[in-house]
């Protein structure tokens, strides 16, 4: 037998084994077929692969492909409709599944299943949904006999890769150029993956994920910037090993700024990475003062203590003995309140000890604000704005630059709680415990508390249907209570004993009844009157002790009460006046509105609740005086009160032709917002019966810009040389019909370079240490925290590079005014003149100079003046803020991440303010 026909059997049994075992393939696919009732087939595409973005064309052109499933759900547009399918092995006589869930995909341009391969390809746009996995990519390859899954890119017409793969498991996202998956094992192979973890955006350069909480990366880039491919700055780690929502392990790591290296690095690092808050040190900042020494700023610990509050405890240390202690707490509940408290203590040296310019200062800060959500509590509500503690604070904390608060002469608190209770009449309760502070009179009032209850107004002959119309139906009654328990103190004595053994106690209970009616159809009348009556638990005595030849005043401690009524009515109409010019004219017409009111007030004598006293030893000169003198409601009058009140205010309006109109419709302008005149007139004074005139006024300018109000006071009567008035009037004393004896006029503008008015860009610190909400003193500065913008960047402009070569340089400038003229005394002089400006310009995209500063034009000199400049650099802040001059001379700068995650890499050079302590 020769090596031909050996070669030919050896064929013809290869083919018959080919065909026997073709035969039992298709049997055993029919016969599965038939027993699960179900044939899927359908037209495949030529096949394209990618591996690692590399593009791998088939030859193999498969007509029809048959697969087992459990049920299959087919629709004619393969795009849009989902397909189910359960795969199960065919080679298996238990049929167990290879996947462990439903396979859900689609995909734009088609969906090849490849029996041979046991592969399954989607591609464009391609879907693929399994248990808690969500991958969408340009193209997707499922090979459903390895469990593994692989998703790549796929190019566009252009040669442009598109269609990133987005790999999503529970709050994980990764979004890598390739990325192969399985199933069973969980572990995953990914090429130049993104995903973000908090404020952090990661991208390394292979990713091997061992399973669901254990990811190595390699050559991984992280960074807060919110540009990952091209970050201007990044950290740069060899070797990680990163656990999703907890932490980052990572090995070398360097710093890169601008792609370009710097010596900046760590042999290792620990990137906290949770979404929870978690405990740990606060690094503190150094620093010298020129006063202080050497410094330690801001070191603390900070306590994650629940899901619900949190304890930041920050401390600074001075080699001077100086030492400062505060705590910050912040609290919240959803649907139900929020809040936060701030403690600060300063225990402040200057000089040295046995020197005679030592000066030791001890002053402290508390301040506490809590907002009740709305939904909460519909009938009560509990608040609270607390800013308390030493005057001279914010005059002396070497921690907190804030001018705005140190000029600012008044500190205030308040805490309420307040119940509605929804009967007939309605019922209001409200307690309460205000606080007020003169930091220059160091002089502190306080309620603790206040109670206030009222009943809602009730209308007894009012008809229960219809209108309340006429004198009687308009009857009504009301009935407050007011209760007070008040101190008033020094800061000195603050929560000392003393304190508390001078406070006042007392009620007020005021029952109100008026009613309304018109009279000729254009006259509204008001007449009313009241019932007061004062409990008091503090009253006084007075009498004359000839054994210390002085007068006495005696504490008298129990209840006393004293009654009093009055009676009052009033009549005003409004008279309405236009003046037309002509349609034609530029201003069409004027419209003048007047609103004239005659009021009437009646207050009898209460003298029964006077007594007398000796004021020397003869007896023979009394004083009258009252037992209630000092008391929290006031005193009962002992002289009666017939009183004649005369007002008008006005209102001045213009209609101008618009001739950016398209329908022709004129404008109105506002041209003296209101313009009052008051005074009044008492019929049962024997002289000096008329009360000066009080003019005053108000209108905007330049398109509501520019704010400007005035008054002044005219007096009718003459003085002599002491000062005093006499009973003569002034054009009878050789002087004009009416003295001024005050005025003052303040005038605020403020444009920039956009249309609308900007908003103030006043420092948030500012504002909650109760100073002025612009930055005409200038923005307060927290030491703590130098990541807070020195301007407003609530408009945020272009800052693409086109934006370079644009001319625009946005701008804002505010200007205060304010003139004060005193004449009481024939002194005429200008008691205050000054001028306040603050301004900024956007010199170029996120490049910003401001400043601040005024003229004194009575003590002729320069005020607080400050000048701000800061580069914005995307996820790095560099500022530098400097006072030149002044008590409070300070420069501080500051370049760091804004980041808070990141707010450790920074660095800071401050040089505190000068203080002069008490």
């Amino acid at each position: 037998m020769t090596l031909q026909k050996v070669s030919q059997i050896f064929t013809k049994i290869l083919l018959l084994a080919l065909y026997t075992k073709l035969f039992h393939i298709v049997f055993l696919a029919f016969f599965l077929i038939i027993g699960n009732n179900v044939m899927y087939s359908q037209e495949i595409k030529p096949k394209k692969s990618f591996t690692k973005d590399k593009e791998v064309k088939s030859n193999d052109t498969i007509k029809k492909t048959s697969v087992v499933i459990d049920s299959v759900k087919t629709s004619k547009d393969s795009i849009t409709e989902s397909i189910e399918i359960n795969i199960q092995k065919q080679d298996s006589l238990k049929k167990k599944p290879l996947l462990e869930d439903i396979v859900k995909r689609k995909a734009k341009d088609y969906e090849k299943a490849d029996q041979k391969t046991k592969e399954l390809t989607l591609y464009n746009e391609a879907e693929l949904y399994y248990t808690d996995i969500e991958l969408k990519a340009g193209i997707i390859v499922l090979n459903y006999e390895k469990n593994e899954v692989y998703a790549g890119r796929i190019k566009d017409s252009l040669g442009n890769y598109t269609q990133y793969p987005v790999f999503t498991q529970g709050s994980n996202v990764i979004e890598p150029d390739s990325i192969r998956f399985n199933f069973k094992t969980k572990k995953a192979l990914v090429w130049n993956s993104r995903t973000k973890q908090g404020e952090l955006n990661i991208k390394a350069e292979i990713s091997k994920r061992e399973n669901d909480s254990v990811i190595f990366l390699k050559n991984a880039r992280i960074t807060t910037s919110k540009n990952i491919e091209d970050p201007e700055y990044y950290f740069l780690v060899r070797k990680v090993k990163f656990v999703p929502g907890k932490k980052v392990v990572a090995g070398l790591t360097n710093l890169v700024i601008v792609d370009v290296p710097t010596p900046v690095g760590l042999p290792f690092a620990y990137f906290p990475m949770t979404n929870e808050s978690t405990s740990g040190f606060i690094i503190p900042t150094p620093g010298q003062s020129n006063q202080q020494g050497y410094y330690l700023q801001n070191g603390g610990y900070y306590f994650a203590l629940s899901d619900y509050y949190d304890l930041a405890v920050l401390g600074d240390y001075y080699t001077n003995g100086s030492y400062g202690l505060r705590f910050e707490s912040s609290y919240a509940k959803r649907y139900k309140f929020n809040g936060r408290v701030n403690f600060r203590f300063e225990n402040n040296i200057q000089g040295e000890k046995g020197l005679p310019d030592y000066i030791k200062s001890k002053q402290y800060n508390i301040q506490w604000s809590h907002s009740q959500d709305s939904k909460a509590a519909a009938n009560s509500r509990f608040s609270a704005s607390v800013n308390l503690g030493s005057s001279q604070y914010f005059r002396q904390s070497v921690n907190l630059a804030n001018i705005g608060s140190g000029l600012n002469n008044n500190l205030s608190s308040s805490v309420s709680y307040s119940k509605t209770f929804q009967t007939v009449p309605q019922v209001n309760l409200s307690l309460s415990a205000t606080h007020n502070q003169n930091t220059n009179t160091e002089i502190i009032n306080m309620t603790l508390p206040t109670l206030q209850a009222s009943v809602d107004r009730i209308f007894p002959f009012a008809p229960k249907d219809g209108i309340k119309k006429g004198f009687i139906k308009n009857i009504n009654l009301q009935y407050n209570l007011r209760g007070e328990n008040r101190i008033a103190t020094a800061d000195s004595l603050f929560f000392k004993p003393q304190m508390f053994r001078d406070a006042k106690t007392g009620f007020q209970h005021s029952v109100p009844i008026s009613t309304n009616f018109k009279i000729f159809n254009y006259f509204s009348v008001t007449t009313g009157a009241s019932y007061n009556e004062v409990w008091a638990l503090n009253t006084i005595d007075k009498y004359f002790d000839p054994i210390e030849n002085k007068v006495v005043t005696k504490d008298v401690r129990g209840f006393d009460a004293f009654r009093t009524y009055n009676f009052n009515a009033s009549i005003g109409t409004t008279i309405y006046g236009t003046f037309k010019f002509g349609d034609d004219k530029k201003i069409q017409a004027l419209r003048h509105v007047m609103r004239p009111s005659v009021s009437y007030g009646y207050t009898p004598s209460f003298d029964q609740y006077y007594d007398t006293y000796a004021i020397d030893a003869t007896g023979n000169t009394y004083q009258d005086f009252t037992r209630f003198e000092g008391g929290l409601f006031g005193t009962p009058g002992k002289s009666y009160s017939n009183n004649m009140s005369f007002a008008l205010s006005n209102t001045f309006e213009a209609k101008v032709r618009d001739n950016e109109s398209e329908k022709g419709e004129p404008k109105k302008i506002m041209l003296l917002n209101n313009l009052n005149f008051s005074t009044s007139y008492n019929l049962a004074a024997d002289s000096l019966a008329w009360s000066p005139v009080r003019v005053s006024g108000g209108t905007q300018l330049f398109k509501q810009k520019m704010n400007v109000n005035f008054g002044t006071t005219l007096d009718p009567y003459a003085i002599d040389n002491s000062g005093r008035r006499i009973e003569k009037y002034n054009i009878d004393n050789g002087g004009s019909l009416f003295r001024m004896t005050s005025a003052n006029m303040t005038i605020n503008y403020g444009f920039s370079s956009a249309d609308g008015d900007k908003k103030d860009n006043g420092s948030k610190q500012t504002e909650q240490n109760g100073g002025r909400q612009d930055d005409l003193f200038g923005t307060g500065t927290n030491l703590n925290d130098n990541r807070e913008s020195l301007f407003n960047d609530d408009d945020k402009e272009d800052n693409s590079n086109e934006a370079w070569y644009n001319t625009k340089l946005p701008w804002d400038l505010r200007l205060a005014y304010s003139v004060t003229y005193n004449n009481s005394n024939r002194q005429n002089e200008i008691a205050s003149h000054s001028l306040m400006v603050s301004g900024n310009i956007e010199l170029a995209p996120r490049w910003k100079v401001g400043m601040s500063s005024g003229y004194d034009f009575k003590q002729k000199g320069v005020t607080f003046t400050q000048l701000r400049f800061e580069r914005d650099l995307e996820s790095w802040r560099m500022n530098f803020n400097w006072v030149p001059f002044g008590t409070n001379t300070y420069w501080g700068f500051f370049i760091g991440i804004s980041s808070s995650v990141l707010s450790d890499i920074k660095w800071e050079k401050n040089q505190l303010p000068d203080r002069v302590f008490r």
